[in-house]
């Protein structure tokens, strides 16, 4: 009996590890890849890989294995109630701006995104919900980042961040100087540095302790330098207003 729990127990941590793994690899990885980052053998990875396929848990594309659709409604089943108290006030945000809004949450170096309301606009942003940005070249991911310390944000994002576009911020030291910024402020922007013609704001929300969110609007870059102070001020209303709701 002692031995089929450690068994069981040794099985649950190595599939813990797996998860927790290509959490911070949402493009995917190899089979050889996750065995090497997860210092396993490739039998072992392959073997639990093909148990978690089968629940829906991973998924595969090109041979790349991720984090799968079930796992995905799994992590928003313990954000319903954010969600559901943030909904209204992401449904007014958007249409005071027309323009598309998010909900993420903190998942290691990346936003994960949580719920959108879409701009209605012939030319806007829309992304799929569930869709992983990285924190340091996203405006909701940097207002995330804005609430660590230094210290903390280079030990999670290392010495080379990926680069995204040609302006992203791709050093420790820029990212560094533009999180000060984020601070100073109090919000935090992303020029282009997440995708070509893309801009976006967002602040970081106080929801107490647990996980963290942040709030944001995505912005074709054609319209964002015209929008700005307004964006700006409706999603200060609007952070006020589903902190309120949640301190009820």
């Amino acid at each position: 009996m002692q031995q089929d729990q450690q068994t069981s127990s040794q099985v649950i941590a190595r599939t813990a590890l797996i998860l927790r793994t290509l959490e911070n690899y949402p493009q995917g990885l190899s089979i050889s890849a996750l065995a090497r980052a997860t210092a396993m053998p490739r039998t072992t990875v392959h073997r639990l890989v093909t148990s978690l396929m089968s629940e829906g848990l991973l998924s595969h594309s090109e041979r790349l294995i991720c984090l799968g659709p079930a796992l995905i409604r799994l992590a928003g089943s313990v954000h319903t109630d954010v969600i559901a108290i943030a909904r209204p006030a992401l449904e007014t945000l958007g249409r005071r701006t027309r323009e598309t809004v998010e909900l993420s949450v903190f998942r290691g170096t990346h936003a994960i995104s949580l719920s959108q309301v879409p701009s209605d606009q012939e030319l806007r942003v829309v992304s799929v919900v569930g869709t992983a940005f990285p924190c340091h070249c996203s405006a909701h991911g940097k207002a995330l980042l804005a609430d660590m310390s230094d210290k903390e944000v280079l030990q999670l994002l290392g010495t080379q961040p990926e680069k995204r576009t040609s302006l992203s911020l791709d050093t420790p030291e820029a990212i560094l100087a533009d999180l000060i910024a984020t601070r100073t402020q109090r919000y935090a922007t992303d020029i282009e540095e997440h995708a070509r013609g893309v801009c976006g704001i967002a602040v970081s929300l106080r929801t107490g302790p647990g996980e963290r969110y942040a709030l944001s609007i995505a912005v074709p870059a054609q319209r964002f330098s015209e929008q700005r102070s307004r964006l700006l001020a409706a999603l200060m209303q609007c952070r006020a207003e589903i902190e309120a709701a949640l301190s009820r």
